[in-house]
């Protein structure tokens, strides 16, 4: 059975990605997106390209953070799911534009919460990151475990959106499922991001930034693979948990129809070895600016993927020498270098 579903963030990278295979299996899509300039807009328009004219799917230029703009869309349609990935993204951003954060990831999910509550949604889903781990130190993360202590107001927002949601669910009986992202990388990607950056810099002669003297870690996943986890997820009602207990309380799981997961590659690489696979694929090297920890960043991310595997049988299979092949080509066939 097809369904209608809402993407927010549709121009977005991941967006975009989920918006293609869900049409692909049938399903109708509208898509919404406010276009901001926090990055190269014309990429957001080619992303969206590649959905214009498909049976099924049609396009909104809307804010999360616009509250009339988000009613009248609810107002106007009859949702199955919901998949929240709008969000004013970015660790080093919120340090500049504090601001920009609260519009969007509060402001703008306090109307998404609202719209399915008030039309009886039967499943949001909606994008958590590995940022809220903050000062965690104990790996792999685990959903299960305490989640106090964000080191950015990013990951700040983002725990905000597991609490907010958790409250619907238990007030309004709204199954909600929150999924903590780990470093997504691949074709059509974020120019923001690690990857895309090297890539040109690399490709112009300039040396790239390499944080904490190189010493980092992340749980680099491909897009296919995470795309093909919220799909999964999106069609796994969440559920109360009968055992949950208030004496011992399990921060992935309730009472109310609510659920965590962490979607990520569970094998983490060094960002040493991620940039020498870049150079293999480039036919070049790096020049290499090595500099300190950055404010608001972490030294690694890990991903533990039981719950997911267990709920809805997770498996992500691309590894990053096929991941970063599969980018560059993009990336060269897409800037024409």
């Amino acid at each position: 059975m097809s369904k209608k579903i809402l993407v927010t963030g549709a121009a977005g990278f991941i967006g975009s990605a989920l918006c293609v295979r869900l049409l692909d299996r049938g399903d109708i899509v509208v898509g919404i997106d406010n276009m901001n300039d926090y990055y190269d807009v014309t990429l957001k328009e080619a992303r969206l390209a590649r959905l214009t004219g498909r049976q099924g799917f049609s396009f909104v230029k809307v804010d999360i953070a616009d509250r009339s703009g988000m009613e009248r869309l609810f107002a106007e349609h009859s949702f199955d799911a919901v998949m929240n990935l709008a969000a004013q993204a970015g660790v080093r951003y919120s340090l500049i534009n504090p601001y920009s954060y609260i519009e969007s990831n509060i402001m703008g999910f306090t109307n998404i919460l609202e719209g399915c509550r008030h039309t009886k949604v039967k499943h949001l889903v909606y994008a958590s990151s590995s940022s809220v781990y903050g000062a965690n130190t104990e790996m792999p993360f685990s959903v299960h475990h305490n989640v106090d202590h964000p080191v950015s107001l990013y990951a700040a927002s983002k725990k905000a959106n597991e609490l907010m949601a958790h409250t619907y669910s238990h007030l309004f009986n709204l199954p909600t499922t929150g999924l903590r992202f780990f470093t997504v990388y691949g074709p059509w990607g974020r120019p923001d991001m690690a990857l895309f950056l090297f890539t040109k810099a690399i490709l112009e002669d300039r040396p790239i930034d390499v944080f904490n003297n190189g010493k980092m870690q992340r749980d680099f996943t491909y897009i296919d693979d995470i795309v093909e986890g919220v799909i999964r997820v999106i069609d796994n009602i969440a559920e109360p948990n009968p055992e949950w207990s208030g004496d011992s309380p399990d921060s992935a799981t309730s009472r109310a129809p609510y659920r965590l997961y962490n979607i990520g590659n569970n094998s983490p690489v060094e960002l040493m070895r991620y940039i020498e696979v870049l150079e293999e694929c480039l036919g070049k090297k790096a020049q290499k600016n090595m500099l300190p920890m950055q404010p608001g960043d972490v030294p690694a991310t890990y991903a533990d993927l039981d719950d997911l595997t267990r709920d809805v049988g997770f498996k992500p299979a691309t590894p990053i020498e096929k991941g970063i092949k599969n980018f560059v080509e993009w990336y060269r066939g897409y800037y024409k270098v």
